[in-house]
């Protein structure tokens, strides 16, 4: 069973403790450490906006970085927020399994769970969590490429920290009208949808 992507909020103190840890933690360690999942920001200079790409239990690298990061942080201040950090975190299902049993107690698959870890309106700071294995699945089942869907998840989450929601009719509707135009904007930035990009 496949859960829909679900966004948290981080408890205050966790990204000053987590400046002290070892990148290298393990999946096993990782389930010790109720914080775990922001081990990535120790590494950000708050003070300068950011995008960054990490992998987590799986071999992946996305595509055209350098646009991605363009066309994301346009997303953001297009919708009228800043930007201070935001880390994609791509993973396997099993290591995205984990973080949604142990911070949603939710025993299913799931392809992102967002993170928003600002105490300040209007400014983002996250960190996205998304599993590979289901981009993959999910590009088979809907019919597209694994670029596309892999995008249209980094914009699903991007857009849940924008403020849109997708419980209910109406707010899926909305939120898949958003991940389209989005997904369209995209072409202002020279993205190529290569259709085998893994």
């Amino acid at each position: 069973m496949i859960c829909s992507s679900s966004q948290l909020k981080s408890s205050p103190n966790v990204r000053e403790r987590l400046r002290q840890k070892d990148f290298s933690t393990s999946l096993h360690s990782a389930r010790n450490d109720e914080n775990i999942f922001l081990k990535f920001a120790a590494i950000k200079h708050y003070s300068m906006p950011a995008i960054s790409f990490f992998t987590e239990s799986i071999s992946y690298s996305l595509p055209q970085k350098l646009k991605i990061k363009k066309w994301v942080k346009a997303t953001i201040e297009k919708e009228g927020y800043q930007l201070q950090e935001l880390n994609f975190i791509f993973c396997s299902d099993e290591y995205l399994l984990s973080i949604n049993q142990q911070y949603l107690n939710h025993d299913t698959y799931t392809d992102i769970i967002t993170f928003d870890n600002s105490e300040e309106e209007k400014l983002i700071i996250s960190d996205i969590f998304i599993s590979i294995e289901r981009v993959k699945e999910n590009a088979k089942i809907y019919k597209t490429s694994a670029f596309d869907e892999v995008c249209r998840i980094m914009i699903h989450g991007t857009l849940h920290l924008l403020g849109y929601k997708d419980k209910g009719k109406a707010a899926k509707t909305l939120m898949t009208q958003k991940e389209d135009e989005y997904l369209a904007y995209r072409s202002e930035f020279g993205l190529v949808y290569p259709p085998l990009p893994f």
